[in-house]
């Protein structure tokens, strides 16, 4: 059996690159979606689709209902989310996409750093299970293949 799995988080570091890997060399079956992670793509998606927007906050909006679209779509059709909060990056579009994934009943892995603890309390309460590194959200997945 195959999971499919979404990988929501920050897109500025390499963890779904470390992530898959580990799944490669555990030889566990996931197919892995997540977001646009190259970032000026991401940005200019609306005015390469819908032409030159006006101004800034039209190019903006544009590119969030094509990335919103894409993001619906891959976390519709995803077994299991994983929500990565980092500890560089601000963690608005993480904190959307796991709310939107409790919210559609996906079963929610939600990765966090010890000091977010109080600041995600209400987030990891609704989430299937929180852990602290993308090794122990790999082992959860792995558990199931047990």
């Amino acid at each position: 059996m195959e999971l499919t799995v979404y990988l929501a988080g920050e897109i500025h570091s390499d963890w779904r690159e470390q992530l898959k890997t580990k799944a490669e060399e555990k030889n566990l079956p996931l197919n892995f979606v997540g977001p646009q992670t190259n970032h000026d793509l991401s940005d200019d998606i609306g005015e390469k689709i819908l032409g030159k927007q006006p101004d800034n906050y039209y190019r903006d909006d544009a590119a969030s209902a094509v990335n919103n679209l894409r993001t619906q779509v891959l976390m519709q059709k995803a077994d299991v989310v994983i929500a990565l909060f980092g500890e560089k990056y601000r963690q608005w579009n993480t904190a959307m996409d796991a709310s939107a994934a409790i919210t559609l009943n996906k079963p929610t892995i939600l990765v966090r750093p010890e000091e977010f603890i109080h600041p995600l309390k209400e987030l990891s309460n609704k989430a299937t299970i929180t852990v602290e590194t993308i090794d122990q959200a790999l082992e959860v997945l792995a558990y199931i293949y047990e």
